[in-house]
């Protein structure tokens, strides 16, 4: 058996590491990244966001191939560079990987980091696998039901929190405001989840109401603004050191810029699992529990998209149901691998919610949003024709300027 293909020997992560060790994870959503923080202390976890590094792919190309998924290398090279910096206390330290059991390589990074820890002399090093099926369990790492109430409540503190920042920013009178709303409300926010409180639905509700609130106080002005929709793959699209600060370069731009919420791609990955279950098998509790599953999270969507409504002054993304149903006017429900339908169903509600401008970020070496993205663009283009639709590729040798400068041009800037 090759060296390739032998099993890989994982280090577990126990119960007794839970009290020692520090979790870190890949900084994938910015706009969450405390209030996620937060929800895993509230169940005895110390969580940290992995540090953004200068040439991360010099990192992880050594180990990998270079015709990994652009994530992949992004993440892998983060794992190796915190791994061998002087300061990290790596005798200390897990890591931990989303992961969707989707088929794409991205699939593969917990392996892959396993891997490479493995052949850099770091194999005591436990890896976890963040994932809502079960798989890959360690003894010391439990999603627990007060950990998903903490986490739900910090996915929809998230998505309302960068919903109004991004549409109060462009045009507030005093600059650096939204801003300072958004982080005083991520540290009040945080400080509740830690203690696990107002993580129910009822408490949720009174929280919405006040942060709303709050931001619609802020003193705004009218201008005339680029309106841009950001979409696309779910790395790409949130985090910064995957698409390279995108956001930075779109507010120098002088633009206003929009970004699909997180929580109806929570809902599209439990939706994509239930298609499989009704496909391929006859479990019917399974599917039971998905529909559950679903039906839980679409109430506790409308519960965040009610206060935004009564608002009359901010716009909110489509709900599940609604977007998949305008998507699949595009492209068929089936089509769940990777980001699959979901792509379409975002483009469609930014474009609803006034964005002349679409940019569909992919990242290089990721066949399914290549053959999704590439797949949706004509019917795109031939029902919206108005609309500048771009779709934006990253790599870690493609050039930045030139990627800039082909969306400057988009913009007609």
């Amino acid at each position: 058996m090759s060296a390739e293909t032998k099993t890989i020997r994982r280090t577990e992560f126990t119960k007794a590491m839970k009290k020692t060790h520090t979790i870190w994870l890949p900084d994938m959503l910015h706009y969450h990244n405390e209030l996620l923080q937060a929800a895993f202390f509230s169940c005895g976890y110390r969580l940290e966001i992995m540090p953004e590094a200068a040439g991360l792919a010099k990192y992880a190309l050594p180990f990998i191939s270079n015709d990994y998924c652009y994530p992949s290398i992004l993440i892998i090279g983060q794992v190796l560079a915190l791994a061998a910096s002087e300061d990290f206390d790596i005798a200390h330290a897990a890591f931990m990987e989303p992961q969707t059991g989707g088929a794409c390589r991205a699939g593969n990074i917990y392996h892959s980091m396993i891997r490479c820890l493995e052949r850099t002399g770091y194999s005591e090093v436990p890896v976890i696998s963040l994932n809502p099926f079960g798989e890959e369990k360690h003894k010391g790492f439990t999603i627990t039901p007060k950990l998903l109430m903490c986490a739900a409540s910090a996915v929809c503190y998230g998505d309302l929190l960068m919903m109004l920042t991004q549409q109060v920013r462009p045009y507030e009178k005093q600059a650096g405001q939204a801003e300072t709303c958004r982080q005083k409300w991520i540290g009040l926010l945080s400080a509740e989840i830690r203690r696990g409180r107002n993580i129910s639905r009822a408490k949720r509700r009174e929280k919405y109401r006040e942060i709303v609130y709050d931001f619609q106080k802020i003193p705004q002005e009218k201008r005339k603004l680029k309106k841009v929709g950001v979409a696309g793959e779910i790395y790409m699209k949130f985090s910064p050191i995957g698409n390279e600060h995108l956001e930075d370069f779109l507010k120098q731009a002088g633009c206003d810029y929009r970004l699909g919420g997180f929580l109806n791609y929570v809902i599209y990955l439990v939706d994509s699992e239930l298609g499989k279950e009704c496909a391929q098998s006859d479990r019917k509790i399974y599917k039971k529990v998905y529909r559950e599953m679903i039906r839980y999270l679409q109430k506790v969507q409308e519960d965040l998209y009610r206060a935004v409504d009564a608002s009359a002054v901010f716009k909110r993304d489509a709900l599940f149901a609604d977007m998949k149903e305008s998507a699949c006017r595009l492209i068929n429900s089936g089509c769940n691998v990777g980001d699959g339908w979901l792509i379409a169903g975002e483009v469609v509600d930014l474009i609803s919610q006034g964005c002349g401008h679409i940019l569909v970020l992919h990242p290089f070496g990721c066949l399914v949003s290549h053959v999704c993205i590439r797949g949706i663009m004509k019917k795109l283009h031939a029902q919206f024709p108005d609309i500048d639709i771009q779709a934006v590729e990253y790599d870690y040798d493609s050039s930045k300027t030139l990627r800039e400068s082909r969306i400057l041009l988009g913009l007609g800037k």
